[in-house]
């Protein structure tokens, strides 16, 4: 069977993997070099870097492929988008691969990004984030946000320029690659004397219940940015199931 995989994820490169070992042919299509340098080369995996508009996704999808899926974040909401309608331009099956959210106590809820900036002015002490790069801009806005914010980014020179150049000190950047333990993260919220732990409700593979665990013992504010969309589909091993199982 030839699967045309879009994602940079965890989860997604472990799909991709145990897809290609069952014998699968599978394309995994990442949006950045850090995407494509994580995920081995192995027998029955291609790996393709770079943005695909929704065009050139129909392109490809025509070229052969029995199905799609849709590994992508849960936070890249309209790509998943671009993803189902170029599948029915192409005629193709699409599969999406959802996570599961985990449950915390004692949550302070955003509804975006720029809801989570708006709350941290009004709350006080340093802040750990770890949304990612793409939302720095967004939290630039805090006020004294370069005294206040640490972020932690994955190790490319474009997380670490883009922080940079929006004004974030060398000091506050964190250059990692997860996933994080509660030790590592309660420890990095001991060393800036963090207040308040950002996040998104990415579920376990993206550290959810670590960072939870974390900011209770560092005795810091969890704030959440909820998942844009609720969606539907399968989650890993029901995937993998369906494909490996026979049920296709």
């Amino acid at each position: 069977m030839k699967i045309l995989l879009f994602g940079g994820t965890a989860e997604g490169h472990t799909l991709a993997r145990r897809l290609a070992d069952a014998g699968h042919l599978v394309t995994c299509c990442v949006a950045t070099d850090y995407g494509r340098d994580v995920l081995e080369p192995q027998p029955n995996l291609t790996v393709r870097m770079g943005r695909m508009s929704q065009d050139a996704m129909a392109a490809e999808m025509a070229d052969g492929y029995d199905w799609v899926v849709d590994a992508t974040h849960p936070y890249a909401a309209q790509v998943s988008v671009s993803i189902r309608t170029a599948a029915q331009r192409a005629g193709v099956p699409c599969e999406r691969l959802v996570r599961p959210r985990e449950e915390a106590e004692d949550v302070l809820w955003a509804d975006s990004p720029v809801h989570a900036a708006e709350l941290l002015a009004d709350l006080p002490g340093n802040v750990l984030l770890t949304t990612g790069s793409k939302d720095l801009a967004t939290f630039a806005q805090v006020p004294g946000f370069a005294e206040r914010i640490w972020v932690r980014v994955l190790p490319s020179l474009d997380s670490l320029r883009a922080a940079l150049d929006l004004g974030y000190p060398a000091a506050h950047i964190i250059c990692m690659q997860g996933p994080f333990s509660q030790e590592m993260n309660a420890a990095t919220l001991r060393v800036m004397d963090g207040k308040v732990l950002v996040t998104k409700d990415t579920g376990r593979p993206g550290g959810f219940g670590e960072k939870a665990a974390a900011a209770r013992e560092a005795g810091a504010k969890l704030l959440v940015i909820r998942r844009p969309v609720q969606e539907t589909g399968l989650e890993l091993e029901e995937l993998l199931k369906k494909f490996t199982g026979g049920t296709l």
